[in-house]
């Protein structure tokens, strides 16, 4: 009997982590303003822009999947969390993106978009 009780609150435990991890938050960063991007958005000029993601949840699991993502666009010199207002909580979410001439913004937010962060977008 035992082993069906922890068997149904394994499955019960599983089915709340899937559901936190697939949940959207809808809440925007406050005080961010963003701009859509432009098709074809390629950077002729080295630079940084600041990207916000407000489905981004923590800097464990979240923040890993949009490095990499982004990262895997061409000219991504580096990528990096934001400054957080208090350690060890996620409060500000947004990446800051260094990059080389080359760099398109437009592959780089539907990567993001295939990662599940559809809502990441520019900041003005």
């Amino acid at each position: 009997m035992r082993a069906v009780v922890y068997s149904v609150a394994i499955l019960v435990a599983a089915g709340v982590m899937y559901f936190v991890a697939t949940t959207p938050n809808d809440k925007a960063a406050p005080n961010a303003q963003t701009v859509a991007a432009e098709p074809h958005d390629v950077m002729t000029e080295p630079g940084t822009l600041v990207l916000s993601v407000p489905s981004m949840h923590c800097e464990f699991a979240c923040f890993p999947r949009v490095k990499d993502s982004i990262e895997s666009v061409t000219g991504v010199t580096e990528v990096a969390l934001d400054e957080q207002k208090e350690e060890g909580v996620l409060d500000n979410r947004q990446v800051v993106v260094n990059y080389d001439a080359g760099f398109d913004l437009t592959s780089a937010l539907a990567n993001l978009s295939s990662e599940g962060f559809k809502d990441a977008d520019v900041v003005q």
